[in-house]
């Protein structure tokens, strides 16, 4: 007999367990205070903090827009671009009817950081008028992309690439020309290819110049670029060859007026964030002080995204195997812990919601990619996780029936 207050039970009650501190619906009765969760319900929701903590951390590091690392290189002439750096023209380079716009040539003077690098190394944006053309480095390749017309009124994607110009690690000078009979491009002065196929479409080398990155997205070139030139013009075979000699041996370029010269880079003023144009008038190019993407890309559709590279496999395969654990520890906190009906629903819009937050903050990250590519694979990676928690489970209760069948 036990006593409660100095009272006594009344006969014919049920008999209260004598504890030394009784709970009674989570509360002690002796303190008044909840008492603690146990560690059974505190692990699951400790997992989850984790894995969320790890998810927002990799989507979306370093939080910030990183220093633009375009520094002037000692001693001489020319920039030289780091992980994440770019250079934008002050305004646009316009066409003109006077000439055909198909007609230009773009001299680039220049030194790529490894050999088994990639990126954008030159590219002319409009927004109105995407049909641009661009520079890439591919591996030990150069790649040059255009657009041009496969049927009236029709344009499609077209590419070229020239191998091993950046296999020897060394100053290449590179002269692409493009007229109404195709493109050829000369290295060191010397043809190395005509590309008939590759024709500019109008207008294909007018817009906002951008050095050393994309426009819509990051794809940031690592190197050295010492000269630039763009002509109005598609030159000579013997004019390539006098613009390669006199401006590796002189520093910059004899040029003749009749080859209509818009812009004329020569990088010698080692200090400051202007690069002149010595074509004057002219569009001058300037360094921002942060790594930036000129119109950044909010959510690409995933049909742009799609390509057949190894890289974009390879980052299939991660985004979905990212996201399992968050699939596995929610849906074990949710079923275990909160008892939630559906968890599993419920995890899988919950890995929808993240991926979609983490997608939406990516668009204003120069250094990320916001893409719906990403949204699908990671629920999927999500889904997957739920799959494996539940499979789990049956495997434990099958395991546990049978233990319990072995002790009757």
């Amino acid at each position: 007999m036990w006593h409660t207050n100095g009272l006594l039970p009344k006969p014919g009650a049920a008999r209260i367990p004598d504890f030394e501190q009784t709970a009674i619906i989570g509360y002690d009765l002796k303190q008044q205070q909840p008492a603690e969760p146990s560690l059974r319900h505190l692990l699951p929701g400790i997992a989850c903090i984790a894995v969320l903590c790890v998810i927002l951390v990799l989507g979306l590091w370093p939080f910030h827009s990183p220093r633009n690392e375009v520094t002037w290189l000692k001693d001489q002439n020319g920039l030289r671009f780091g992980d994440y750096g770019t250079v934008m023209g002050t305004g646009a380079f316009k066409g003109t009817s006077a000439r055909d716009e198909t007609s230009c040539t773009i001299e680039l003077w220049l030194q790529a950081a490894l050999p088994d690098n990639g990126g954008t190394i030159l590219t002319f944006y409009s927004p109105d008028n995407p049909l641009q053309f661009s520079v890439h480095q591919s591996l030990t390749d150069l790649m040059l992309q255009s657009w041009g017309s496969s049927s009236p009124g029709r344009a499609r994607n077209q590419r070229i690439y020239l191998n091993d110009i950046f296999r020897q690690g060394q100053r290449v000078f590179l002269t692409m020309t493009s007229g109404a009979q195709g493109t050829s491009v000369y290295v060191n002065g010397t043809i190395s290819a005509a590309a008939r196929q590759l024709q500019l479409m109008p207008c294909g080398c007018t817009g906002r110049l951008i050095v050393g990155d994309s426009p819509r997205q990051q794809d940031s070139w690592s190197g050295q670029v010492r000269g630039l030139a763009i002509y109005d013009n598609e030159l000579t075979a013997p004019a390539v060859l006098r613009h390669y000699n006199t401006w590796t041996q002189k520093g910059q370029p004899e040029v003749n007026w009749n080859e209509h010269v818009v812009g004329l880079y020569l990088f010698d003023e080692r200090a400051g964030g202007i690069v002149h144009n010595h074509a004057r008038p002219g569009v001058d190019l300037f360094i921002p002080a942060t790594y930036t993407v000129l119109d950044k890309i909010f959510l690409e559709p995933f049909w742009n995204e799609f390509n057949m590279s190894w890289g974009y496999w390879e980052g299939i395969l991660k985004n979905i195997a990212g996201f399992v654990p968050l699939g596995f520890c929610f849906c074990a906190y949710f079923a275990l812990v909160r008892k939630t009906k559906r968890a599993g629903l419920v995890t899988v819009v919950l890995g929808f919601a993240v991926s979609l937050t983490i997608e939406v903050i990516q668009g204003f990250l120069p250094t990320r990619d916001s893409g719906t590519t990403d949204l699908i694979t990671n629920t999927l990676g999500t889904w997957i996780g739920v799959v494996l928690f539940n499979a789990a489970g049956a495997q434990w209760e099958a395991r546990w029936r049978w233990a319990q069948r072995r002790q009757n």
